[in-house]
């Protein structure tokens, strides 16, 4: 009841050598060396920790527990070719597996002869456990003769945040959950802002071959079927001496027949446990769990684009929003107001204003809204404004903004002032143009998504690796 929970991951994504090539093959010498530093580590730490109570000190010492895994499987197995659920990548699982709990095991042995084993380490009860059975003999043989200085060695936990951090490589032996998403990171002010994160293997895929379409054995785990799910749990534990994290996801309308064959299959691979998903109406839905709505909204037509011979007068109010940019070799922040003009029930953008405590660009900037300004006022496709902005160059260099380049601090205007026009209804989308007039919808709220994150508010919780996490804010219940 005591045990403490000392954890740490191999990236073995980051082991592979060639990446995408028909030599693709994962540094087996380097996993070895890698296996045996991160025992020795694993095994300091137990005698360097600090523990909140001596029951958790006594047995943490008696036994000398660690749980070495694995973090990126996923994209190593893509790296070298194979799709996740194959036959061929639960055998590679395994043997990967196998090689990093007998490299452990043999560290641990070496440790052992260096400083004694675990001080409840009885040889023949040991050996006769059920992962000693399977483990090669030679290093059963070692055991008997040196002993082994920590009882458990191998398990594989939720490696969410720490793949993260290892530049998003897919999280322990899990699919990838999705290649690219939207993530909302809080900023010293306490403002969020939104950066695209790319799965670890598709941005090398990117830097490799650029925009070439991604090969058919990337596959992410919704596209998986729930036994291929079962298939890589079932190949990955069998060295795996403790426990084991993985989440089988199932399809919203899996049969009752499909979802008892996980539980069987999983059972009859000799799986030490079975977690499934399957998203509901009930855990799913928001406001309501009433049946969803059959209605569908009919497509509405646009209205013609409206040209003015003369300029619109200003009334006396108008709606719009203010929005800071901060340009990074700039101190002081810059905000940009876009007021609209409510024409027909629809809004269309007005004039601009940009104020900074900056007085280095204020003439520019003063000259720059007068313009943009005076265009607006004419009417017509407007859209073309931003699209010059954007392509303005700054012969000094740009810079990175929210993980994209921004050529220049015009060009982050102007991608402010499209974001403005995409979310009033102006146009489509970013680079798409003026957008048929919009009409408003009733929009079904009964539909299935996930629950409310308590962090950021979100409607994305979704479960990953037995954890509740949030796409938006990467919030996990499990910390």
């Amino acid at each position: 009841p005591y045990g403490a929970c000392l954890l740490g991951s191999i990236n073995l994504a980051r082991l592979v050598n060639d990446p995408f090539e028909k030599t693709a093959t994962l540094d087996e010498d380097g996993l070895g060396e890698l296996v045996k530093t991160a025992v020795r580590m694993m095994d300091n730490v137990i005698d360097t920790s600090r523990f909140p109570l001596e029951a958790q000190a006594q047995e943490a010492h008696a036994k000398r527990r660690i749980g070495l895994g694995v973090t990126g499987l996923a994209d190593a197995l893509l790296m070298v070719g194979l799709r996740y659920g194959s036959d061929g990548a639960a055998e590679q699982t395994e043997n990967w597996m196998k090689q990093i709990a007998r490299a452990a095991y043999l560290a641990s042995v070496d440790l052992a002869r260096e400083k004694g084993a675990f001080p409840l380490f009885d040889a023949e009860k040991y050996l006769a456990s059920g992962a000693m059975q399977n483990m090669d003999r030679d290093v059963r043989d070692a055991i008997r003769k040196y002993g082994i200085r920590n009882a458990l060695l191998t398990s594989v936990a939720p490696t969410g945040t720490i793949s993260l951090y290892a530049g998003n490589v897919s999280s322990g032996i899990e699919p990838v959950f999705a290649y690219a998403y939207t993530r909302k990171v809080l900023q010293n002010d306490g403002s969020r802002s939104e950066e695209e994160v790319v799965d670890y293997a598709v941005q090398m895929w990117r830097e490799k071959f650029g925009d070439r379409e991604l090969p058919d054995h990337f596959v992410d785990a919704q596209t998986l079927a729930p036994l291929d799910h079962v298939k890589m749990q079932a190949a990955a534990q069998k060295w795996i001496d403790s426990s084991i994290s993985k989440t089988i996801n199932c399809p919203v309308d899996i049969s009752f027949e499909d979802f008892q064959d996980v539980y069987m299959q999983a059972w009859d691979s000799g799986c030490k446990g079975c977690t499934t998903y399957r998203p509901n109406d009930i855990t799913g839905s928001v406001l309501s769990v009433s049946e969803a709505s059959e209605h569908v909204p009919e497509t509405q037509t646009g209205a013609d684009v409206v040209y003015l011979s003369e300029p619109l007068d200003r009334p006396q109010e108008l709606e719009g929003s203010t929005y800071k940019l901060k340009w990074p070799e700039s101190e002081h922040a810059i905000y940009i107001t876009v007021n609209d003009l409510l024409i027909n029930g629809h809004r269309r953008p007005f004039e601009v204003f940009i104020n900074s405590k900056n007085m280095e660009h204020f003439a520019w900037t003063v000259g720059l809204t007068r313009m943009i300004s005076a265009v607006f006022r004419r009417g017509g496709d407007v859209s073309f404004v931003v699209e010059e902005l954007k392509a303005v160059f700054d012969p000094r260099g740009g810079a990175w903004m929210q993980g994209k380049y921004i050529p220049s601090i015009l060009a982050a205007i102007g991608g402010v002032i499209e974001r403005h026009m995409v979310h009033t209804g102006f146009i489509e989308g970013e680079g798409l143009g003026l957008k048929s007039d919009p009409q408003a919808q009733v929009v079904n709220l009964d539909t299935p998504r996930g629950a409310a994150c308590p962090k950021c508010g979100e409607y994305g919780l979704r479960m990953i690796e037995g954890c509740m996490t949030c796409g938006s804010c990467g919030h996990s219940k499990c910390g």
